[in-house]
């Protein structure tokens, strides 16, 4: 199965893809949209060229594990995008993984613009890695 991760922010969404053949994420790009409809529709043409068989949605959990407002707003996007493009969806908690894109990013050399550009799409990298650490031991869907 294709997967197209999904790293939801207020202004800036990242973006990943990956299948659970390889397993490997790969950045797609960071959607910086504020206006819900304007990020609705670039998901949307994002479903249509990659052709995932789900989306896999960053659930920000707290650290002691508990959901608040934030889990609620990632999860009601997850059910609108799956209501609107026919798709079904998996949550993925992303505690930690703005972080390690981070840390990836200070070892990478580059600007903080180009970092800038970057960060939401590995965090939404560090979302699908972690979907399939989880589900390694399932067989392949499909």
């Amino acid at each position: 199965m294709r997967y197209l991760a999904i790293d939801l922010g207020d202004r800036r969404t990242g973006v990943a893809c990956g299948d659970d053949i390889l397993r490997l994420p790969a950045p797609i790009e960071v959607i910086d949209a504020s206006n819900r409809e304007v990020l609705l529709a670039r998901i949307g043409k994002l479903v249509n060229e990659y052709g995932p068989d789900a989306l896999v949605v960053g659930l920000p959990v707290n650290m002691d594990g508990t959901e608040g407002p934030r889990a609620k707003m990632a999860r009601d996007f997850a059910q609108e995008c799956s209501t609107r493009f026919s798709i079904g969806f998996e949550m993925q908690d992303e505690r930690l993984t703005s972080f390690a894109a981070e840390f990836s990013l200070n070892q990478s050399g580059r600007t903080h613009a180009q970092k800038k550009k970057l960060r939401d799409a590995l965090a939404a990298c560090e979302v699908l890695k972690d979907f399939f650490q989880r589900t390694a031991n399932e067989p392949p869907r499909g």
